[in-house]
This record gives structure tokens, C-alpha cells and sequence, in this order.
């Protein structure tokens, strides 16, 4: 298998100071987030147990002190199991541990520490190695389809700059599947926004960053693709392939990604009946914003998630389990797809504030242009799937893939 060079998305190392060990940093005390997200509240309405996340990424290193016992490394498929734990960036581990890390021993805080990782290597931007190496290293568009036919609910992608046939069939049969895929937008955001894949593909929720006071971030990418927002940048990840330290100070819509997957894993859990259409309804449902519900924003979609909105409200309505949320917005009229239901896991035992857009750039670098509130419904990117008892039919938007776009660093 020759593995394509996938772009990270976005977990930039601006690692402006360093820990002189995993085991004397205190991670948790810098993930500003968990506070305003109300994590130990959430906690115990949910802690993601009985989802399982499949990480396509740089690899997942399950050793570390935060990610014992959290990564199910037996259960990646054969086909792409090659170095699945061997993570050659600590891009990947970083991830995980956003998503279901325990903590343990002064690691980062998983927003879902109930949760299980599936852990998937595929060569992204910055892998060294042999020829050969790469060579055996899976492309990512077999990892999603390897992911597809697992237990794995949620796919969580935190790179980009993929377009390609392959990728977007492999999006169009996890899809199939039932499966959530969630994908980092992108940083170029202080240059003309970007469109990135496989965030911009149908299927995949797009996920923007916000930073500590809401706001959208500068390096953000932006677009009609861009679905919800998630904090994104200033707490630690690790530095390098060494794990011998965490960097503060990292930040990306990769982190973005990764804490909108532990949110869904969180909802999941609690709704173990629920059908990807409703969770995906209440993440948009109980975004925070402060523009009209039906208008999404081209920088931060319909919010920044707040699942604890979910799961503290005994009363709330997930809506429809075969119809799509987002298909108004994403025009999904047309084309047709028959859907499987995967089986359900069994059943596990104040929000952050509205996020505000960016003001008018005058032409310098580093602002954002445009308006949080502005439209995105010309979106040509469609979403999702109608899920039927044994299979439905949905209807989906947007037209084949002509053009590979240049990779680039985020």
C-alpha cells in the first residue's frame, strides 16, 4: 500500500514552554476548557464508557500514563494494523488523550475518560522514515474503511488536505455504516479560509476553533463547510515522537476536532439507542450562539458544542433517528444511499459561553475577516444519513471529485 502524505490538521507546536517530564507537569491544571465546559458536572451524567473512538492519525503511543488501559490496540483490523501504536509525531497520542486520556500521572484530561480508542497510523505530513516504511504505512482512506467495519462509533480526524475519489468513497461507506466522522477544518484561516479535506467532504462534521474567551480563532480556517467549534488552542500536547514531555501552549483545530469527538462520545454513551442523525441534532441543537439557529456562521457553524446541554436535560428531544439535521443547510436532495445500522453499545451507568466572530479585517495578517453571523447556507457540502431499521434511503448533495488540492502544513 502506498500511503498518501497527509497533511496534520493542525495541531501546531508553538510550544512556547516545556515540561521537564510527563510525570512533574500537571496537564489538567492548563486545559482551561474543562471548567467552562463544566466537565465534572458532565461527568456524572457521562463519561463516554461504551464508545469506542477510532483515532486515524499519526499512531497512538498507549503507554502513556494518561492513556494505560484506554487504547484498544487489538481491535484495529489486520489490514491496517502496521505501528498502529507506534506514533512517529506524538500528534496522535495528543489526540487521544484530549478525547479519552485519564489524567493519570499529570496527563491531559480526556473530556470522555469512559471511552475506548481504536488507534489507526497513517502517514501524515512529517513522518520520517524509509521508503518502505511509508510504503506500509495504510492510506487514510483505508483506515476509514477499515474503521467503517468495526464497533467504533465516532471517527475522529484531526488532519487534512486529502481529496481524492478513494477518500471521499471510503467517507461515502463509513457513512453507510452509521458512523460519525468528525474533521479538523483547518489554519488558514489568516489567509483566505481554505477548504480542506475530508472536513469538507459529505459526511464529515466540520469542526473550527475557538480560543479561552470564545472567540473564534485567528488561524481557524473558514467556509460553508465548518459545522460547530470547539476550544482549540492554548493548553498542552506532547511535544514530539520522544514522550518525554508535554509543550504548552499548543493549539489547532486538530485539538478542536478531538474534543468535539470526546463531546459526541459523551452524548453517545448516555443514549446508547441513539442514531448518528440525533446526536449530531443535539450537538447543533445545543450549540452555543448568539445568531439565529438556522443561519450558520462560516467560522464557527452553528456554535461552539456543549454537550452538557444534553445530558442534563432528562427532558431533551434528540428529533428524528432517520433524517438528516443538516440537510436543509447541505442541500442533500438527490442522490441516493442505502445506510446500515450498527449496534448499539450497552448502556453506561455552566456551559461555555456563546462564541463571538472575529471583526473585519483591515488587511492585516493576523485578524480574521468577516462576521460570525454570516450565512454559510450556499453550502455545496452535504451531511447525512437517514438511518433505516435494516436500511434507508437519504439523499445527498454536491458533485464528484475532479481536482486533487495542494497539501499543505496547518
Amino acid at each position: 500500500m502506498r500511503a498518501a502524505s497527509v497533511v496534520v490538521g493542525a495541531l501546531a507546536a508553538f510550544g512556547l514552554g516545556f515540561a521537564p517530564s510527563a510525570a512533574a507537569y500537571d496537564a489538567q491544571s492548563k486545559q482551561w476548557y474543562l471548567s467552562p465546559m463544566q466537565a465534572e458536572q458532565m461527568w456524572k451524567f457521562s463519561t463516554g464508557k461504551g464508545v469506542k473512538v477510532a483515532v486515524i492519525d499519526s499512531g497512538v503511543n498507549p503507554d502513556t500514563p494518561s492513556l494505560k488501559g484506554q487504547v484498544l490496540a487489538d481491535e484495529v483490523p489486520k489490514s491496517v494494523a502496521y505501528h498502529a501504536t507506534d506514533d512517529y509525531s506524538g500528534h496522535g497520542t495528543t489526540m487521544a488523550e484530549l478525547i479519552a486520556g485519564t489524567g493519570s500521572g499529570g496527563g491531559i484530561q480526556g473530556l470522555a475518560p469512559g471511552a475506548k480508542i481504536v488507534p489507526y497510523r497513517v502517514a501524515l505530513t512529517g513522518m520520517k522514515g524509509a521508503t518502505e516504511e511509508k510504503e506500509k504505512t495504510p492510506d487514510s482512506w483505508r483506515a476509514i474503511r477499515a474503521a467503517a467495519d468495526t464497533d467504533a462509533k465516532i471517527i475522529s480526524m484531526s488532519y487534512g488536505g486529502l481529496l481524492s475519489v478513494k477518500e471521499e468513497e471510503a467517507v461515502k461507506y463509513a457513512a453507510s455504516k452509521g458512523k460519525l466522522m468528525i474533521a479538523a477544518v483547518g489554519n488558514a484561516g489568516e489567509s483566505k479560509g481554505g477548504t480542506d479535506y475530508p472536513a469538507a467532504y459529505p459526511y464529515v462534521v466540520g469542526v473550527s476553533s475557538i480560543d479561552s474567551s470564545s472567540t473564534v480563532s485567528k488561524f481557524s480556517s473558514f467556509g460553508n463547510y465548518v459545522d460547530l467549534a470547539a476550544p482549540g488552542e492554548g493548553f498542552p500536547g506532547w511535544c514530539d515522537s520522544s514522550f518525554r514531555s508535554y509543550c504548552d501552549d499548543k493549539q489547532g483545530t486538530s485539538p478542536a476536532t478531538a474534543i468535539t469527538s470526546a463531546s459526541a462520545a459523551l452524548i453517545w454513551s448516555a443514549h446508547p439507542n441513539w442514531t448518528v442523525n440525533q446526536v449530531v441534532r443535539s450537538l447543533i441543537d445545543t450549540a452555543g450562539r448568539t445568531w439565529a439557529k438556522g443561519t450558520p456562521s462560516k467560522y464557527l457553524g452553528y456554535g461552539p458544542v456543549r454537550p452538557r446541554k444534553v445530558l442534563a436535560n432528562p427532558h431533551y428531544n434528540a428529533g428524528p433517528a432517520y433524517s438528516d439535521p443538516l440537510a436543509k443547510e447541505n442541500k442533500t436532495d438527490g442522490e441516493e444511499l442505502v445506510t446500515e445500522v450498527s449496534p448499539s453499545p450497552s448502556p453506561s451507568p455552566s456551559a461555555s459561553p456563546s462564541s463571538q466572530a472575529p471583526k473585519e479585517s483591515s488587511g492585516g495578517a493576523t485578524s480574521a475577516a468577516g462576521s460570525s453571523a454570516e450565512s454559510s447556507n450556499d453550502s455545496s457540502k452535504s451531511l447525512w444519513i437517514a438511518l433505516g431499521a435494516a436500511a434507508a434511503v437519504i439523499v445527498i448533495g454536491g458533485a464528484g471529485v475532479a481536482v486533487m488540492r495542494a497539501r499543505r502544513v496547518t
